[in-house]
C-alpha cells in the first residue's frame, strides 16, 4: 500500500471508532459507562493518532501538488475531515479524562 492512500483508510476507521467511543461513553441507569473508562481513553487515543497521521500524510501530499484541489478534490475533503476528526478526538479525550 502506498502511504498517500492512508487518509482513505484512516477516515472510515476513525468514524467507526468515534461511534464506539460515543456509544461506549453513555451512562446507564446505574451511572456506569457502557465501556470501562480506560478502554474508552485507549480507543480515543488510538483514533486520535490515526486521524492525525491521516491529516499529516494528506496535508503533505496536498503540499507536494501545491494545494491544487481540483486535481483530486476527494483527497482534499478526506484530509480536511481527518483534521477535524483529530480535533474532535482531542476534545473528546479531554472531556473523558476524570478530574
Amino acid at each position: 500500500m502506498k502511504t498517500i492512500n492512508f487518509p482513505y483508510l484512516a477516515l472510515p476507521l476513525c468514524v467507526f471508532l468515534l461511534l464506539v467511543v460515543n456509544r461506549g461513553s453513555q451512562t446507564g441507569a446505574d451511572g456506569d459507562t457502557a465501556l470501562p473508562l480506560l478502554t474508552l481513553l485507549i480507543i480515543n487515543e488510538c483514533a486520535f493518532f490515526l486521524a492525525l497521521a491521516g491529516a499529516f500524510i494528506g496535508t503533505r501530499q496536498l503540499w507536494s501538488i501545491n494545494f491544487k484541489l481540483s486535481l483530486n478534490p476527494l483527497y482534499a475533503i478526506t484530509t480536511v475531515i481527518c483534521i477535524l476528526l483529530s480535533i474532535q478526538f482531542a476534545l473528546l479525550g479531554i472531556k473523558l479524562w476524570p478530574l
